[in-house]
């Protein structure tokens, strides 16, 4: 029988005491945070190559799940012992021990995704029909790249392409993952697109997604040369610290007087990653917040004419 037992934890005990209790014999250990759903909840972002402004919560709740076998009691009892005298730290008693029921696993986590509307769009997930209302519909198994439309920054792409892309536009979807703003491109209309990430399966897993939908995108891994390629629209969905860094590529691949759009950046984040870009000649401005992620969106200068 698999149990959880649950302690309360400061911050700077969190990763010795579920350090000891893993060398002790737990399966796993979580953290949450203690003050979830109350007025003293502090959200944590951080991302790669940036120091996050907090490191964990002040006060954790640590879950140990645990292989309670057949007197779970006694057995939570001599992990706790044993982990008391590997750590640094008095281990607290558990303030709760609860026992797990057997589940589906997998219906429960197909029960996370439900269809998404967004404007014309429809993002349903295989398992689920199209409601009969739906315009144009992308078919998504959600798997091992990122983007079902569930996360903020997704869906602050999917809401720009829905509202701002032409038919026949040229499309570059820069870190593409699951292929959607591709897909979602193409749904709308889009002329060639391309996609293009770092992550072999995300390629594998956008090439599949494509053929779902029955739509015809090219997905190529980062290594590919796209050097003086040109898009109408360049879409990239990853991070503010990347985004920097690639400010120059990213603006390469954009027309003069193209779109350029860019997410994966927080609400505090916005200013800074914008001055990159205007420096490079690209104004970019928040053109829509949600849960304190933002999309940026700006347009290349046009040639001027002789």
């Amino acid at each position: 029988m698999l149990v959880e037992a649950i302690f309360q934890v400061k911050l700077d005990e969190t990763d010795a005491i579920g350090d000891a209790l893993i060398a002790a014999g737990a399966l796993s250990v979580s953290l949450e945070d203690a003050d979830q759903d109350t007025a003293n909840e502090r959200p944590l972002f951080g991302e790669p190559g940036l120091v996050p402004l907090q490191l964990g919560w002040e006060r954790s709740r640590l879950i140990a799940l645990i292989d309670g076998h057949e007197n779970v009691a006694k057995y939570v009892a001599q992990i706790i012992t044993e982990a008391n005298a590997l750590c640094e730290f008095t281990i607290p008693l558990p303030e709760q021990v609860r026992g797990l029921d057997e589940q589906d696993w997998v219906a429960v986590t197909q029960s996370q995704f439900s269809p998404l509307h967004i404007g014309r769009l429809w993002v349903v997930p295989t398992w689920h029909e199209p409601p009969p209302e739906a315009e144009l519909v992308i078919r998504l198994d959600p798997g091992m790249a990122f983007g079902t439309g569930s996360h903020p920054t997704t869906h602050l792409c999917l809401q720009w392409l829905e509202q701002h892309l032409s038919p026949g536009m040229q499309v570059l979807d820069y870190g593409c993952g699951s292929g959607i703003l591709a897909i979602a491109a193409k749904k709308l209309g889009a002329g060639n697109t391309l996609g293009l990430d770092i992550d072999p399966n995300a390629i594998i897993a956008a090439r599949q997604n494509a053929e779902l939908n029955l739509i015809e995108a090219a997905f190529v891994e980062a290594s590919a040369q796209i050097n003086g390629q040109i898009f109408d629209l360049v879409i990239a969905n990853i991070l503010s610290n990347p985004l920097k860094i690639l400010a120059p590529v990213l603006i390469s691949h954009v027309q003069p007087g193209g779109h350029l759009v860019l997410s994966g950046v927080l609400e505090r984040q916005a200013d800074e990653v914008a001055d990159v870009y205007a420096k490079l000649g690209v104004a970019l401005q928040v053109a829509a917040e949600l849960d304190g992620w933002v999309v940026l969106s700006g347009r290349a200068k046009p040639h001027r004419s002789i």
